[in-house]
């Protein structure tokens, strides 16, 4: 019975040793290391799309469509005191409308990644702490009036109506 009570409290004592000895060394594995930018620590916020108005010459020529996601520190979103997307819907408005120089209408006066850069460093400087790490963009577009007008004109008419319009006579 000696024997019997011994070997139980062996196997109770290796169990508990092999416990805190595997305990231990997780630990120190974890802290040794931070876990890389794109695989761990990082939360993904995403916006709606966002419409915003562009104004040449005091009128509305245009709107600019965006649909971003951001790469934020996790730890630090649960700390701000406002909601995230306010801020970053804010903050797109504001940086668009900062840089009157850029055309939307051209390939060439959108710069895609000044505008990632912008907005990053610009509402990083608003938090006053590294928040956001990357931009990614979703969708943009841009849609000038004469477009909106044509998409408008389109839909009140119908699916129908360019198969329907009557064809012209040519004259051979």
């Amino acid at each position: 019975m000696i024997k019997f009570v011994l070997a139980a409290l062996w196997i109770c004592a290796v169990t508990v040793g092999t416990m805190l000895y595997s305990f231990q060394f997780s630990q120190a594995k974890n802290s040794a290391e931070p876990p890389p930018a794109f695989f761990g620590g990082l939360d993904y916020v995403s916006t709606d799309v966002i419409s915003v108005p562009v104004v040449k010459n005091g009128a509305v020529d245009g709107y600019f469509l965006a649909r971003l996601s951001y790469s934020v520190d996790s730890k630090k979103i649960k700390a701000l005191s406002i909601p995230m997307d306010a801020m970053l819907v804010d903050e797109i408005y504001s940086h668009l409308y900062a840089n009157p120089t850029i055309d939307y209408a051209s390939e060439d006066g959108f710069n895609v990644n000044a505008f990632r850069d912008g907005l990053i460093e610009s509402i990083n400087a608003r938090v006053g702490d590294e928040l956001v790490h990357e931009v990614f963009i979703e969708q943009a577009d841009y849609l000038s009036k004469a477009e909106i007008r044509n998409q408008g004109a389109r839909s009140r008419l119908g699916p129908d109506s360019e198969s329907s319009a009557p064809a012209s006579k040519s004259s051979h």
